[in-house]
């Protein structure tokens, strides 16, 4: 789930075809959560046919949402997504807030869950502390970016291409050796599911798909958006389901269900089922690969989206400051590698997930009220408009309440300490920050 922000430059014209962003579509999604996540849901929808639906209604849900966010993105064509959309349709206010919930709950929980798989995955290698080593993981990459190194092509380059050979090796071992070997025992073929669980399922595929809303930022430099983005979103969102697909069905077939769902390194005990330990570790050694281009990624993003937020005078102003000496965001880089360190250590992996999912996902439908009236102002003429409005953002909005409310209805005591903390923002901005903001 790589978080990477593009900086579009209206005097810079760098068309984006069909290819490309095709590309970016999946390249962004993938991330290294598919490696471990299947073991979550296992655990809410223990069913073959099960699983494999709950993939499909993540898959068709982040292309709603990317539709939606392709309008959006094609309206406010301009650096800081979600926060420029729900500060130009709903209010500065409602920006601040997503700013602060994904320093507090989303972001930093997206860096503390990739860096504990980051560490699952040298544990195979290694026994390890894994929280110590996700710590360590998070702090070192923090201190390359203070320092200003910025991820190369050629970095994530490899790291993309780690990624889709591990799903690739993957799946030939399965085409190799799967049919040869007996069906595993204990494997149900149908079991009834309740739809809360079902949802609780696609909660935990919703974190393998994350990202989605960063894929469509680029519409300003899109050759043609309103052909290339919609057909992008759709044939990647295909790709990246597809695959996801693929890999479960992969799982299932070389474990059984309950060693699935029990698996701390689902990936790696698949190879190992299929391969031996040689396997096990050509996986292990490339996932962890993928999970630390995906956390260079993540923890690159955040200072940059806090530091624009502090620019325009919605967040206090000495977390707009640059390094005098390496010119990086130093202070709310610095600010991000500790408080994720404190999630690291202070929670679980389930408990990072889930936060990051509810969080996220109410302010996606909050975005998603906001095209509603953005739709109603006069003069209003995107470059894009989403395909089926306004069924398809209706659906989308629907469903991100219901993600979120049976995601906090799961766990309430848990969910309240961190919609808590989201919460605790409202009387910052306007005790502190709107005053400012108003002279800004």
């Amino acid at each position: 789930m790589i978080h990477w922000p593009i900086l579009a430059s209206p005097a810079l014209e760098r068309p984006i075809g069909l290819l490309h962003a095709t590309a970016m579509v999946v390249g962004i999604i993938i991330g290294a959560s598919i490696f471990v996540q299947p073991s979550e849901i296992n655990r809410h929808v223990p069913s073959v046919p099960g699983v494999l639906s709950v993939w499909v209604v993540a898959g068709i849900l982040t292309l709603f949402g990317s539709l939606v966010c392709a309008e959006l993105s094609s309206a406010f064509p301009r650096t800081g997504g979600v926060y420029v959309f729900l500060k130009e349709t709903l209010s500065p206010a409602c920006g601040f807030l997503w700013g602060w919930a994904m320093f507090w709950s989303a972001h930093s929980g997206i860096i503390a869950a990739s860096s504990v798989i980051f560490a699952r995955y040298v544990a195979f290698f290694f026994p390890v502390a894994e929280r110590a080593v996700a710590i360590a993981v998070i702090l070192a990459l923090s201190f390359l970016n203070y320092l200003g190194v910025r991820q190369g092509s050629r970095l994530q380059t490899a790291v993309t291409v780690s990624k889709v050979i591990a799903i690739a090796l993957l799946l030939t071992m399965v085409l190799a050796w799967g049919p040869s070997r007996p069906a595993p025992a204990g494997l149900p073929a149908t079991q009834a599911v309740s739809f809360r669980e079902f949802v609780l399922g696609v909660s935990a595929a919703l974190f393998a798909f994350g990202g989605w809303h960063m894929v469509t930022y680029t519409a300003g430099e899109t050759r043609d958006p309103r052909q290339t983005i919609p057909k992008a979103l759709v044939i990647g969102s295909f790709t990246v389901t597809a695959c996801y697909v693929a890999l479960n069905a992969a799982y299932l077939n070389l474990l059984p269900l309950d060693a699935v769902t029990s698996s701390k390194r689902v990936a790696a005990d698949a190879a190992q089922a299929m391969a031996g330990s040689r396997g096990a570790s050509l996986i292990s050694a490339l996932v962890i690969l993928s999970a630390v281009g995906v956390l260079n990624g993540v923890i690159l993003a955040g200072p940059r989206t806090y530091y624009a937020i502090a620019e325009d005078g919605l967040l206090f102003r000495w977390l707009g400051h640059l390094h005098p000496r390496f010119h990086t965001p130093d202070r709310t880089i610095l600010a991000q590698a500790a408080w994720s360190s404190v999630l690291v250590a202070t929670g679980t992996y389930r408990d990072l997930f889930t936060r990051v999912i509810y969080t996220e996902w109410l302010f996606f439908a909050l975005m998603t009220f906001g095209l509603f009236r953005l739709r109603r102002r006069p003069g209003y003429a995107p470059v894009y408009r989403v395909w089926g409005y306004p069924l398809v953002p209706a659906v989308f909005l629907a469903a991100a309440v219901i993600v979120a409310v049976i995601q906090i209805a799961a766990d309430p005591w848990r969910a309240s300490t961190g919609l808590l903390l989201v919460v605790l923002g409202l009387p910052v901005y306007y005790l502190f920050l709107r005053p400012e903001h108003a002279h800004h």
